[in-house]
């Protein structure tokens, strides 16, 4: 893509044309400006130029009166988009903040909410004295609203710009949705060729040039919010790259991808350092492409890890049938390899900071160094696995099973049944203690709501249901509502989606919609007894992954690793990066489309770098899953607003209604889990390791290995280059099959 210049002429008229539209109290850092060759290039003031949306004649303003809110058209949010429809941004703004829209530049405002007919063009004239109380009683202005950033790019995929949703515009939230690039991606370029594109970074590069043409517009005066208070998130690929932006956040690893693209507020100076301020009417102001804090569901992060992970968590399970001969082995050693990853990393984690007491001494006061150990005798039951990193994982599983106990009182519409299965009287439900229902619940006597009324951010709570060791799937299939409709209403012969939560995919869904699950009876796929389709011999298949390998550590065209530019690990914490404040994932424990270790190790990486993380894995859900039993994102940014902000309100879940009337179900479709989970304390509940994991592995999706997969899955295509499509990417899968090719080339398609 060709770089356009402006003339001296241009850059001179800036003086005029850089001035804000409107005054903020925005807090984002000022710097004195001094006449350095970033400042006064005629590129930087092109880009500032170009991405001023009151000098973009083409942007129009639509108003949704149910909603009560502004929607801005498509814009481009850089000044060189290679994919111009997926490189685009939209925002949608609560009607209180809009006085109208000045269509003639006087100021004023021409076309109002009362007179509005039909898409204007023109700028907001923003009212900064407005007012919203959200539905959890924070109380936002035009000058400190959040901005809720939706990630797309679902199984890595590219995202088509889409206009902003009007979800949280009565909560007072501007919604951000940005398209991006992603694998699969083809160009022509001037010469008639056509190229990959689309690879590593280029979804997360987008999301963070978007992120910077928002802030740089709330600077200028063209649109409200608070340029502090950004929000990511985003549902599985999309939940991986939320996490990714708020683990990134203003990284110099990523300048270079961004100024190819013409971002603004990132320029490279003569003397090869970086500049990431812009200026307005002759002040220099910082932009970070970071983010505050983040919401990410089911987030398919990291990468780097994932095989290793995802292998060592069923492998743990002796009873977990891998298909065939070869892959049960390659679990083997795999889990191996976790071993020593996590025992090199010394990590620890203090008890207090995740409200556990997990070496079980009946406080939560003590600092835990995080091992694995392995001990055929003594952990017989998970295959030699055990140490207190085991541990941690089974005092948070232990914990979402116990959290979903302790919140029954806020379900809706459910149906409760006796021991007899007879559905209870509307008085015997009114009557039901916290404890009676916990019970019920362990006991499988209940049948969820088929309306959704206890969901909070979508109608399709997690699938599969109440999944346990020794028990079958049932309810809903993954991504389906129970009436056999998608999760984002559509029929299932019309929608491939899988997520459970639609709120996420309004404006987070990736165009392919692959979004982790690979499709049954692929190669990629649990239960396949097929190692590889595409490789004959142990050789040829090994060759592939050395080549591949090779090639991406040998570097891109800027010298980077783009599997370690995808790995949040390397950035949460480095001196380098703009860390959020806060960071909460949200995982379906019964979900197979990526390990519960991943979220855990990004919840230790995170709390070590004094970021405020919380990881939920929800019971019963799904991939994707809705918040529920009262839980919603708005609830979340409303209460961690009240934490973070001076002067904001301290926000208390609402207490739960009592249900006085059962559900219509006509038998309970509960799974009964009171054989392996002692609650002879519902207050306290508890199982064991073996429990965990053979609960975990009844979801299983992804063969092994899972991600870097031998006949190329999903994520493979998120590595290729101009040249190749997919490449296989995973250094410590290729160091074990390099390790043991002797044993492996024997299992390899046996047909064992």
């Amino acid at each position: 893509m060709k770089k356009r210049f402006v003339s001296f002429l241009m850059v001179a008229a800036m003086a005029t044309s850089m001035v804000a539209c409107g005054s903020t109290t925005d807090t984002t850092t000022e710097v004195t400006a001094e006449a350095t060759s970033s400042e006064t290039s005629e590129e930087q003031a092109y880009i500032e130029e170009t991405l001023n949306l009151a000098n973009n004649d083409e942007v129009t303003w639509s108003y949704d009166s149910e909603a009560d809110a502004w929607i801005m058209s498509i814009v481009s949010a850089v000044a060189y988009p290679e994919i111009e429809d997926e490189q685009g941004v939209s925002v949608c703004v609560p009607g209180a903040y809009v006085t109208g829209i000045d269509t003639d530049g006087d100021g004023e405002a021409d076309v109002t909410a009362s007179s509005y007919s039909d898409a204007v063009n023109g700028t907001l004239v923003i009212d900064y004295e407005a007012e919203i109380v959200s539905s959890n009683g924070q109380v936002y202005t035009a000058a400190t609203a959040p901005v809720i950033v939706n990630t797309g790019a679902a199984g890595y995929s590219s995202s088509t710009n889409t206009e902003a949703a009007t979800t949280y515009a009565s909560e007072g939230y501007i919604n951000m949705s940005c398209g991006n690039r992603g694998k699969n991606d083809t160009v022509t370029d001037e010469d008639g060729n056509e190229y990959y594109t689309g690879d590593a970074p280029s979804c997360l590069v987008d999301q963070k040039n978007a992120i910077r043409f928002v802030k740089y517009n709330i600077l200028l005066g063209n649109l409200p919010g608070s340029t502090e208070y950004f929000v990511s998130t985003g549902g599985s690929g999309g939940g991986a790259h939320a996490t990714m932006v708020a683990a990134t956040g203003n990284n110099s690893d990523f300048y270079d991808y961004e100024i190819e693209a013409g971002a603004v507020g990132v320029y490279q100076n003569e003397d090869g350092s970086y500049s990431t301020t812009v200026t307005i009417d002759g002040t220099s102001y910082e932009i970070s492409d970071g983010v505050w804090g983040c919401m990410a569901y089911s987030a398919i992060t990291s990468l780097y890890e994932a095989d290793m992970a995802l292998a060592f968590e069923y492998y743990m399970d002796t009873d977990y049938d891998f298909g065939t001969e070869f892959k049960e082995q390659l679990a083997e050693y795999l889990s191996e390899e976790y071993m020593e990853y996590i025992n090199e990393q010394n990590l620890s984690v203090n008890e207090a900071d995740v409200q556990l007491d997990i070496n079980g001494d009946g406080d939560m006061t003590d600092t835990i160094s995080l091992t694995i150990e392995y001990d055929e005798e003594k952990y017989a039951d998970t295959n030699g696995y055990g140490g207190t990193y085991v541990d941690f994982y089974l005092a948070e599983f232990v914990s979402n099973l116990q959290w979903y106990l302790d919140n029954l009182d806020y379900a809706e519409g459910w149906t409760w049944f006796d021991e007899d299965g007879n559905a209870l009287s509307d008085e015997e439900v009114a009557a039901m203690t916290s404890e009676d229902k916990a019970e019920a619940f362990i006991e499988g006597r209940y049948a969820k709501s088929s309306s959704g009324g206890d969901m909070m951010g979508g109608p399709g709570e997690g699938a599969p249901e109440g999944a346990g060791p020794g028990g079958d799937m049932e309810g809903a299939s993954e991504g389906a509502s129970p009436d056999g409709a998608s999760s984002d209403g559509e029929s299932e012969e019309s929608s491939d989606r899988s997520f459970d939560n639609s709120d996420v995919a309004a404006n987070s869904a990736g165009d392919t919609m692959d979004v982790g699950t690979p499709d049954e009876g692929t190669t990629q796929s649990a239960g396949t007894t097929t190692d590889s389709a595409n490789y004959s011999t142990y050789e040829e298949m090994l060759e592939s992954y050395q080549e591949d390998i090779a090639e991406i550590q040998a570097g891109d065209k800027y010298g980077n690793n783009i599997v370690d530019l995808y790995n949040p690990l390397n950035y949460i914490g480095d001196e380098d990066t703009d860390d959020a404040t806060w960071v909460r994932i949200l995982c379906g424990a019964s979900e197979g489309d990526i390990s519960m270790f991943n979220s855990l190790n990004l919840q230790i990486a995170m709390l070590s770098a004094g970021i405020d993380a919380t990881i939920d894995w929800q019971w019963d859900g799904g991939h994707v899953p809705s918040e529920i039993l009262g839980d919603s994102l708005s609830y979340y940014v409303d209460k961690m607003y009240g934490e973070y902000v001076d002067g904001a309100e301290t926000i208390t879940k609402a207490e739960a209604e009592t249900q006085t009337e059962n559900g219509d179900a006509t038998e309970a479709t509960g799974t009964d889990i009171s054989s392996w989970v002692d609650y002879s304390d519902t207050s306290s509940v508890s199982f064991t390791v073996a429990d965990a994991v053979s609960y975990r592995t009844q979801g299983a999706s992804k063969t092994v290995p899972g991600f870097d997969v031998m006949d190329y899955g999903q994520e493979d295509y998120v590595f290729g280059d101009s040249d190749s499509d997919a490449r296989h990417w995973s250094e410590k899968l290729l160091e074990v099959l390099e390790e043991h090719a002797d044993v492996l080339a024997e299992l390899f398609n046996s047909g064992n």
